[in-house]
């Protein structure tokens, strides 16, 4: 089936976000004793809401958490996020997409807001900016619901819609919604074996790099889903 949409995830596909993060929660938690790198961090939670994080490491430290915890966390993610990098080569590659594209991202929508602003991303996909935590079922990934949220409004069936993940729970989600799925692994928290796990996901191919991604979009646009 020829494809007719193009479906972004945000951190770690298009801005260089998914680290920074990292380190900023990796930081705070040593305030409550929990010492864990930033790459272990990106490794073991990437993708995942700061809510679901928080809450797994509760579970497996039985740190209690101060009530203001979460709400500085975010505080200051947002200071640092303001100045995300893109990732390389996002502007040129979006120039070679025909294609109709969205995002379809974890975050809300007022930290994509922030960060696509920044990066002069914004205005090249509003208003197609989906926080899965605020439309249709407001389950997010691993959940496939943002991905049929977005085929749905652009009136396209789930495997004409080719997706770009960064995390093996986002491409679990593009997977289990009927997607087409390609796995990214061109951001600053990339990790040895991280390939290897999106494919394992259902990633039917891994890039490095965003300028290998218009090929891949015409590649699957002729090849048959296995």
């Amino acid at each position: 089936m020829p494809l007719s949409l193009v479906i972004f995830d945000c951190d770690g596909v298009l801005v260089d976000s998914e680290i920074v993060a990292a380190r900023v929660e990796s930081e705070m938690l040593k305030e409550v004793g929990i010492e864990i790198a930033a790459e272990e961090l990106s490794e073991r939670f990437a993708g995942l809401t700061q809510a679901r994080i928080l809450a797994a490491l509760a579970e497996q430290t039985g740190v209690v958490f101060p009530d203001d915890f979460a709400e500085r966390v975010e505080a200051e993610n947002d200071r640092r996020l303001a100045r995300v990098d893109p990732i390389p080569g996002v502007q040129e590659m979006l120039d070679r997409l025909e294609l109709p594209r969205c995002i379809c991202s974890n975050s809300m929508t007022g930290r994509l807001k922030l960060m696509l602003t920044h990066v002069q991303l914004w205005d090249r996909f509003r208003p197609y900016v989906f926080s899965s935590r605020e439309v249709g079922t407001k389950r997010i990934k691993p959940a496939p619901d943002v991905y049929l949220y977005a085929c749905k409004e652009f009136g396209v069936e789930p495997r004409s819609a080719i997706v770009l993940e960064d995390s093996v729970h986002g491409v679990a989600a593009g997977v289990a919604a009927g997607c087409r799925v390609v796995g990214f692994t061109g951001a600053g928290h990339t990790h040895p074996g991280h390939s290897e796990a999106l494919s394992d996901a259902g990633a039917e191919t891994v890039i490095a790099r965003l300028s290998d991604f218009p090929a891949v979009v015409q590649a699957f646009g002729e090849w048959e889903h296995a």
